[in-house]
């Protein structure tokens, strides 16, 4: 369903298991990350009424993750710390920046919606990947919960590509974009990150 090309490699979640607090620690910082982006998508684009609308939503739901997350570290003795650096989004956002369609209005907004999208997908890939495999039961159920809203979300940013990117074939851009992910994967998928 997600399109994705290339799998996280299995041994991730064994990474993440040896260090629980860190993957917490980051996906903390991933939730208000997403709940920023819905609110700077709602700044710039509050002439689309349904997106505004859809983006409040998204970042309810976001800040109200964060707020789980934020629960798991304090029921575990663990505090959030400080925001970790996501090479895996600022390479996406490089490769975004760089694309032909950046040059118009509509591609910039088009390429805001993929990057958003993109970003979803990865981690609904990551929850369903830690609902299944983790040792901890309650990390796991608590992972199922959230791929769910990961994949609608993941959802709702493709569809508002394909609604408001007029002249721009969107589902070429997502296939090239989903291509440049599949090799910027090997990379990724060592470090006790949402995205590492």
């Amino acid at each position: 369903m997600l399109g994705l090309k290339m799998a996280t490699d299995p041994r991730w979640v064994n990474i993440v298991e040896k260090n629980i607090e860190e993957i917490l620690v980051d996906h903390a910082f991933c939730e208000q990350k997403a709940a920023s982006n819905a609110i700077s998508i709602i700044v710039q684009y509050p002439h689309y009424t349904d997106l505004v609308q859809a983006m409040t939503t998204i970042c309810k739901e976001e800040m109200e993750h964060f707020d789980l997350v934020h629960a798991k570290l304090l029921e575990r003795d663990l505090t959030l710390g400080f925001e970790r650096k996501d090479p895996y989004v600022n390479d996406l956002s490089e490769y975004l920046r760089r694309s032909k369609t950046n040059s118009t209005t509509e591609g910039m907004f088009v390429n805001k919606m993929l990057f958003a999208a993109m970003i979803e997908a990865r981690s609904c890939e990551r929850f369903k990947i830690l609902s299944e495999q983790l040792q901890d039961e309650d990390l796991k159920s608590f992972y199922r919960g959230l791929m769910e809203s990961e994949a609608r979300h993941y959802t709702t940013f493709l569809g508002f590509a394909r609604k408001y990117g007029k002249g721009i074939n969107v589902d070429k851009c997502w296939q090239e974009l989903l291509e440049f992910e599949a090799k910027l994967m090997e990379k990724y998928g060592k470090n006790e990150t949402m995205h590492g």
